[in-house]
């Protein structure tokens, strides 16, 4: 790749390219206006369409007092009741189908650990808009035709490895399904067929990295060039952990399976200033979590997603419960920005009154000399009070002082960053589990 690009450089590292204005497909290529125009028509055809053939869609709207005659502008959007995964877990399997089974073509679902799975169906249409959605995603990472993309997400139910596989197909690409798990031989066949990209979850990331380590192989000698990473929460902090092992450019995806899956939006390799989300299909929301007032642009709250073009399940305000800000495009002026997601409200912790997010020790963690990426919360119950306990994994070759230093410099920068008292404990290397998918950070054992 050239060294045409804005963001900042890190030395030796190879430099992504901005697209060329000439492989900018229609949509991208819209004005701001003629974008707000474009999602009315669309938006008002999905709210007839939702109404007309969803029962709990038309029993929402009836309760709510409102009809999609009343949506004559994309602010009326705000009076439309919201959309909950309880709403798809209760219309389970296919209560939310907007069309005849018989023209459903695929069908993913959520893992259901908290409860019964999500479903979604997709009509030829909708899978067709998909990896659309995800090729143009792959393209403003920096991915060309002829590029090989290594594939680590999960193949099957969860969205993440079919919906990379199409769109990377779509965009030219040669794709190399590896899946997850297998992590040696993962690294072989980097090693072997040398892709260009890499899509995974971030975390998954840093087991791939410790394994090239491990087998002897400095991974900054492969032939990756962009990583291209989602799923889960990730920080800056994590970003450059990532970047400097790997000598990459990281940038991130971002979608949920309950609205279609990775491709909802993406970060520019060109400006890596958050995700450009793509407008022409998905009209993004900020509400106040505990009130459900949409928030001002720039203000920071949950994130509301209303599809626009698809077929099969129609999602209306859905809530991400994802904590982001709506911000001006860059890369791609229409389409505005999300800020790289930094928790979850389920995610949320309240401890002894303090709010408290994993991505918040995350940014601590990795700051701290002789500590390698790998960490878990642990909360538990002392008396009366509850407790945490953040355990991180020394990088080898870190010394008892060293470890006690660290522990130390955690403790102090949670205490003066968060608010909060936490005990830390450094362990050997290879000690907390690894994580093939997304991965679990918090432990709770308080009601053991």
């Amino acid at each position: 790749m050239s060294s045409n690009r804005t963001a900042p450089a890190v030395p030796g590292r190879r430099l992504g390219t901005p697209l060329p204005a000439g492989l900018l497909d229609a949509g991208e290529r819209m004005s701001r206006p003629e974008l707000r125009q474009h999602q009315l028509t669309r938006l008002q055809a999905t709210l007839k369409h939702a109404y007309g053939n969803v029962e709990l869609y038309r029993r929402k709207f009836d309760e709510a007092g409102v009809s999609p005659q009343d949506c004559r502008g994309l602010d009326d959007l705000a009076r439309f009741p919201f959309t909950t995964k309880a709403d798809l877990r209760e219309s389970y399997p296919f209560g939310m189908l907007a069309v005849p089974m018989a023209d459903v073509r695929r069908i993913h679902a959520s893992s259901g650990t908290t409860g019964r799975p999500t479903v979604v169906g997709y009509t030829e249409n909708d899978l067709s808009m998909w990896a659309d959605v995800v090729a143009r995603s792959i393209r403003a990472a920096g991915g060309r035709p002829g590029h090989k993309v290594h594939i680590s997400y999960g193949y099957g139910l969860f969205t993440g490895g079919l919906g990379a596989h199409y769109g990377a197909e779509r965009a030219g690409c040669t794709v190399i399904p590896a899946s997850g798990g297998m992590t040696a031989r993962q690294v072989q066949i980097i090693q072997d067929f040398r892709p260009e990209i890499i899509m995974v979850t971030p975390s998954y990331m840093l087991t791939l990295l410790d394994e090239f380590e491990r087998q002897g192989i400095d991974p900054r000698t492969t032939s990756l060039e962009v990583g291209i990473f989602g799923a889960e929460p990730w920080t800056e902090e994590m970003r450059r952990e990532i970047e400097d092992r790997l000598d990459i450019h990281a940038v991130d995806i971002y979608g949920l399976s309950e609205v279609i899956g990775p491709g909802v939006a993406q970060e520019c390799v060109e400006t890596k200033d958050g995700l450009h989300v793509w407008e022409d299909h998905f009209y993004p929301e900020i509400v106040d979590p505990l009130t459900d007032e949409v928030m001002a642009g720039g203000e920071a709250g949950e994130l509301v997603l209303t599809s626009l073009t698809k077929e099969a399940l129609p999602v209306i305000r859905y809530r991400s419960r994802d904590l982001t800000r709506l911000l001006p495009g860059t890369a791609r002026p229409a389409f505005r920005r999300i800020e790289k997601i930094s928790g979850r409200c389920d995610d949320m912790i309240i401890l002894r009154g303090v709010n408290v997010f994993p991505s918040q020790i995350e940014e601590i963690v990795l700051r701290a000399t002789g500590v390698a990426p790998h960490f878990q919360l642990q909360l538990t119950r002392r008396g009366r009070m509850d407790h945490m306990t953040v355990i991180a994994e020394a990088r080898p070759g870190t010394g008892p002082e060293q470890r006690e230093a660290a522990a130390s410099a955690i403790a102090r920068g949670v205490k003066d960053g968060v608010g909060i008292t936490v005990d830390v404990a450094i362990v050997d290397p290879d000690t907390l589990e690894r994580s093939v998918g997304k991965i679990r950070r918090v432990k709770d054992l308080r009601e053991q």
